[in-house]
């Protein structure tokens, strides 16, 4: 019993130095490991606190538990900003408003509005004199009073005056100005002294930026609107459990009742948190599901080709950069290495080398490492 409690104490120092945790994330490589046969009494079992439960043969779908968060995706956000520097006069929407595309969301008085409106009128009249100078000496060539060169001068007059026309009409369309708002702009010569701010797509409002009576440059934030269908959910998986990703048939989010696929697998690892970060994608539709909400997401997983365990959580450990169970034998245990298909707080499915009636260790599990570490030595 003393040389037992001696190891149990010498694990805690050399913890580190053999790379040894409980099952938070060992790589699933487990066909060049052989199980290893760990001598233990009774008695001694009982002292060190073993305890044990029973395999369970199962299918081959597996999950795991992970958390995440909602976030939206990025295709569908948009930061409405002001297209000209000026004062808010109104805003028209609220936060977790549903707003439509094109609808007025703010309007924004500004002096370069003004200014846009008074160089579109002046660019205005000069196309509309070149037009009338170009119909005029078309008319005189024909007449043969004036020259093939003066003709070709006055064509590159009016294609000029055009361009500059149009590009006026594309600065107030930049602006926020509608064409029907433009059109009446040309037709009836009457500045509009201030702009309406439209949504440029279906959404909810996230957030405001702006507040009325506030004075903002070009560009600033005004309101940013998401489309919240599809949404996406960004899971935080442990990097020991990356590899089932590959295999995830399904993602379920039980706050929600709802399942989604997933796709896309990060290639990076967080530093912080030693986590992959997958993303899945769900329609949500009446569902509570909001930006920034946490949740727990559970993934199904297909199993291999080989036979598939349920054992206890608790029974799994990492050794050695590989997950192993303790199995009881008649004149100990043996330690058995598995390959983790899935996780939840309770149980684990795994692949390995079992039989029906097997016990696995879920208690004590310091003393059997411990017993491992003198054995490999």
């Amino acid at each position: 019993m003393i040389d037992h409690m001696r190891r149990t104490l010498a694990l805690f120092f050399c913890l580190f130095a053999f790379g040894v945790r409980f099952a938070q994330g060992a790589p699933a490589e487990t066909a060049n490991l052989q199980p290893i046969h760990i001598k233990l009494t009774e008695e001694e079992a009982r002292v060190a606190g073993v305890e044990t439960q029973p395999v369970e043969q199962e299918s081959s779908l597996g999950e795991l538990v992970v958390p995440g968060v909602v976030a939206v995706p990025p295709q569908q956000l948009r930061i409405v900003a002001a297209p000209a520097a000026g004062l808010i006069e109104t805003l028209l929407v609220a936060p977790d408003e549903d707003v439509k595309a094109g609808d007025p969301i703010a309007t924004l008085k500004s002096s370069e509005l003004v200014e846009a409106q008074r160089a579109f009128l002046h660019a205005l009249a000069d196309a509309n004199l070149a037009t009338e100078k170009l119909r005029r000496d078309e008319q005189l060539f024909k007449e043969r009073i004036i020259s093939e060169r003066r003709l070709i001068v006055t064509r590159a007059e009016a294609t000029q005056a055009r361009s500059a026309l149009e590009e006026r009409r594309q600065i107030l369309a930049l602006a926020g100005m509608t064409e029907e708002e433009i059109a009446t702009l040309q037709r009836d010569r009457k500045f509009a002294s201030a702009l309406n701010v439209r949504a440029p797509i279906s959404g909810v409002i996230l957030q405001r930026h702006g507040t009325t009576g506030e004075r903002v440059q070009a560009s600033a934030p005004l309101v940013t609107i998401a489309r919240l269908d599809p949404i996406w959910v960004n899971l935080q998986v442990p990097l020991g459990r990356a590899a089932a990703l590959e295999s995830v048939d399904r993602v379920h989010l039980p706050i929600a009742g709802i399942d989604g696929d997933l796709i896309r697998i990060g290639r990076t690892v967080d530093l912080a948190t030693q986590s992959v970060t997958a993303v899945a994608e769900f329609r949500p539709g009446r569902s509570p599901l909001r930006p920034g909400q946490a949740v727990q997401a559970l993934l199904r997983v297909r199993g291999g080709s080989g036979s598939q365990w349920r054992v206890p959580a608790d029974a799994v450990v990492s050794h050695q950069n590989h997950n192993w169970v303790f199995v009881r034998a008649p004149e100990g245990f043996v330690a058995t290495p598995v390959t983790l298909v899935s996780e939840t707080p309770q149980f684990a499915s795994v692949q390995g080398q079992f039989k029906p009636g097997d016990r696995v260790a879920t208690r004590g599990l310091l003393t059997l490492l411990a017993e491992l570490a003198e054995t490999e030595k």
